[in-house]
């Protein structure tokens, strides 16, 4: 489904803060992977995001989704293809409008501009009665009057309302406190099963890492250094990974709380 070939990032170049964010990076996704992607700040994790999205403009390499080169697609045409949710909840919906409004534009429908159907508002209670947050009796509140959790589930209800051919989740539950952070992990998981996505999620908590999704890949420096599936990755615990690290990277991880937790 994913085919990121070769590819380097390079910002700031030919100033002093010329930085290498991703250096030759090749990373391969049949459709239906779930893959978490784990990694020190400043390893690359959201430019790789970056630059499928095309947000981020690649030096080098090539990027391919379902079979067509996208390298040079702008990013409001790869949107088509690709959903994408953000650590910051306010990101990925329109909190002057209604739910009914936002949903109608995940589904085409045009939202305030074209008149929303009764079958319409019907599809949507019940595709939001799935969240399990009571959003399917709100239709007509603002989305600004939502908390945290509730917007990231609504994002990611419309994100995959017609269901994308690649999701990308950066960090899409750091912003929340942990119950609440569970409750759309739960739902992460149920949408990207129900829906056979293809999906590549950012965490920092290695516990969420190595429970989600079917691979794991480690990312340092702008490499990808380590990459587990299968029976290896099925016998890893979060002490292991920290190990991979270091005999990958030649150093220790900077190990924090949310890397632990869980």
């Amino acid at each position: 489904m994913l085919y990121v070939n070769d590819v380097s990032v390079t910002f700031n170049r030919g100033t002093p803060d010329c930085a290498l964010a991703l250096d030759r990076v090749t990373l391969h996704l049949p459709a239906g992977d779930f893959v978490t992607v784990i990694g020190s700040n400043g390893a690359g994790k959201s430019t790789l995001l970056n630059v499928i999205c095309g947000t981020a403009e690649p030096d080098s390499g090539t990027i391919v989704l379902a079979g067509s080169d996208i390298t040079a697609v702008p990013p409001h045409v790869r949107a088509r293809q690709i959903g994408r949710l953000f650590q910051d909840p306010m990101k990925g919906t329109a909190p002057g409008m209604t739910i009914e409004e936002n949903m109608a534009l995940a589904a085409g429908l045009g939202g305030w501009f074209s008149a929303i159907r009764r079958q319409d508002r019907e599809l949507f209670r019940e595709r939001l009665s799935r969240l399990g947050m009571g959003l399917e009796d709100r239709l007509r509140s603002p989305v600004g009057s939502l908390s945290g959790g509730q917007r990231q589930a609504l994002t990611l209800m419309m994100a995959t309302f017609n269901p994308p051919k690649l999701l990308l989740l950066d960090e899409h539950t750091a912003a929340l406190d942990p119950a609440t952070a569970e409750k759309v992990l739960d739902i992460t998981r149920r949408m990207i099963s129900e829906n056979s996505l293809t999906c590549l999620m950012i965490t920092h908590n290695m516990r969420d890492a190595l429970d989600l999704g079917n691979r794991t890949i480690m990312m340092d420096r702008g490499r990808v250094i380590y990459d587990a599936a299968g029976d290896e990755r099925a016998s890893l615990t979060v002490a292991d990974l920290t190990e991979r690290f270091r005999e990958a990277a030649g150093r220790e991880m900077a190990v924090d709380r949310i890397m632990l937790e869980r």
